[in-house]
């Protein structure tokens, strides 16, 4: 969470200071809190357990014991993915939450740090509130140690009983304890359709050691025995043999190896969406996974299709992306010239998708060989070439996009300019009165930069029909072309330009006929 000063004045700067503070609230909080909320009975077969965990950066949980964490990771679906950054929204907790509870992204819940000043969950509610408003029947529960969670609406609005303690003011160690134990009851005694559990000590041992240090490890294992309390008393349901039960356990951000976030590292980027439950397939590690999954996973798995005017940008978990790029994951390379990347890190070909292909007959000489003409990439590798450039942003990307950037091709000796086109397959359009054109992009220009959209009829002349000029951040573009007569078959080219400018995404390209 990158708290608020009230929340920094009272951490400890040391881990013994943090440990001396948290005695104290552990007591009372237990005193105060010793019995859990009664909710109203459960109507549903189908049931889930959202857990929050705040800062919980995924790749350290290898080093962490973790059993029951692993244990879904082998048993469920287990994405991870890299969050936005500024001047979309800050890496911190009131942006992350948002996103997670609302599953729309900042540029539509209008969270962009932890002011929550443009919120916007009137028209994007948390899904808790969601649930309220389409199944009131089904009986709902919130818990919270970290008070805006409450008290701006993020994730408790319309839960019929919940929680919330106050961690910044009492510590979180034993508000956590608390939240476990509550939480525990309910599951084992009670009968909730909907829960969501919110701990955030693992974040708070991160800001004051930070993720690389054995302290934050041991964090992990003290929230991960909760999980495993949290699944035992589930199937310790008398019920439990009728019931179709999904966990999933997501994270708001990162931290850096010395502790904190904020930024625009990947460390303080990272986050993950883990998931087990019907439907849901063991051991899967998909590369399209987004954080915004989490909402669209609670609604699939209780049964609920969604309006289209929710907006939502997730998808369930158990959902793959068709995007044609989506198969070129065998191909993909290490580093090449790209010398500030993890070797170990693999992110991009030149291979096009079969039946594409990349037209490099007007594209100058030289440059980073990466980036040489149209390229296929992922988010961690093409987001990691220049920090604070904006590449953050390529938010609706999942998985594997195609990228054209002049900037980065030019930072190594080039002559000439850069001019790549990405062709798509021929489609069948005969007899349909018009063809669509789907994706979603990210386009920042600069100076004499181009990028245009061209249609070829019949394997005919291409021409354009869009031209962009401005700067499109990360948004799905629909073109509705009528089908000129005698057309039988259509291909579409994105044509890029570019002398040491920006850059040019495209992702999620689909075609349709009417």
């Amino acid at each position: 969470m990158s708290r608020t000063v009230s929340r920094r004045s009272v951490l400890a700067t040391t881990a013994a200071a943090a440990t001396v503070a948290a005695v104290g609230p552990l007591a009372t909080a237990t005193t105060a809190y010793a019995a859990p909320p009664t909710l109203p009975n459960g109507t549903s077969k189908d049931k889930v357990l959202v857990v929050g965990i705040d800062g919980l950066r995924h790749d350290v949980i290898a080093a962490a014991n973790a059993p029951h964490l692993k244990g879904m990771m082998a048993n469920g679906t287990y994405g991870t993915s890299l969050l936005y950054a500024n001047p979309m929204a800050a890496t911190s907790s009131g942006p992350g939450w948002s996103t997670i509870s609302t599953g729309v992204w900042p540029d539509k819940h209008g969270v962009k740090d932890n002011s929550f000043a443009g919120k916007n969950y009137t028209r994007y509610p948390g899904f808790l509130a969601r649930l309220a408003q389409v199944r009131p029947e089904l009986s709902t529960y919130a818990a919270v140690d970290w008070k805006p969670l409450d008290a701006q609406g993020t994730v408790t609005a319309g839960a019929d009983a919940k929680l919330v303690l106050d961690g910044d003011r009492d510590g979180y160690t034993g508000h956590d304890a608390t939240i476990a134990a509550d939480t525990e009851s309910i599951l084992r005694h009670q009968n909730p359709d909907v829960v969501f559990a919110y701990l955030g000590q693992v974040d708070i041992v991160g800001h004051n050691l930070g993720a690389a240090h054995a302290q934050y490890r041991a964090a992990i294992d003290t929230v991960d025995g909760y999980l495993g309390r949290f699944l035992a008393a589930i199937k310790a349901r008398p019920s439990y043999a009728t019931e179709r039960w999904t966990v999933i356990v997501a994270t708001d951000h990162g931290h850096t190896n010395a502790g904190g976030h904020g930024g625009s590292s990947i460390e303080e980027r990272r986050t993950f969406v883990l998931a087990q439950g019907p439907g849901i397939a063991a051991g899967a590690t998909p590369g399209d996974t987004r954080l915004v999954d989490v909402a669209a996973t609670v609604f699939k798995q209780l049964g609920i299709v969604p309006d289209p005017a929710w907006g939502l940008d997730g998808k369930p978990i158990q959902e793959r992306s068709t995007d044609p790029f989506e198969a070129l994951y065998p191909s993909l390379a290490g580093r090449a010239d790209e010398t500030g990347i993890p070797a170990g890190v693999l992110g991009w070909t030149h291979t096009a998708p079969s039946g594409w292909s990349v037209i490099n007959s007007a594209m100058g000489t030289g440059g980073v060989a990466e980036w040489r003409g149209w390229a296929f990439a992922t988010d961690e590798f093409w987001s990691r070439t220049q920090r604070d450039q904006s590449r953050e942003l390529n938010v609706r990307a999942r998985g594997i996009f195609a990228v054209a950037d002049s900037d980065e091709w030019d930072d190594k000796a080039s002559s000439g300019r850069f001019d790549s086109t990405l062709v798509t397959p021929a489609y069948a359009v005969g007899g349909k009165s018009s063809v669509t054109l789907d994706f979603t992009t990210l386009y920042r220009p600069e100076g004499s930069q181009s990028a245009r959209v061209l249609a070829s009829w019949n394997g005919g002349t291409p021409t354009v029909v869009r031209t962009y000029t401005t700067e499109v951040i990360s948004q799905p573009q629909s073109l509705n072309l009528a089908v000129p007569a005698g057309a039988t078959n259509v291909s579409f080219r994105f044509h890029y330009t570019g002398s040491n400018n920006w850059y040019w995404v495209i992702d999620g390209v689909k075609i349709s006929t009417s």
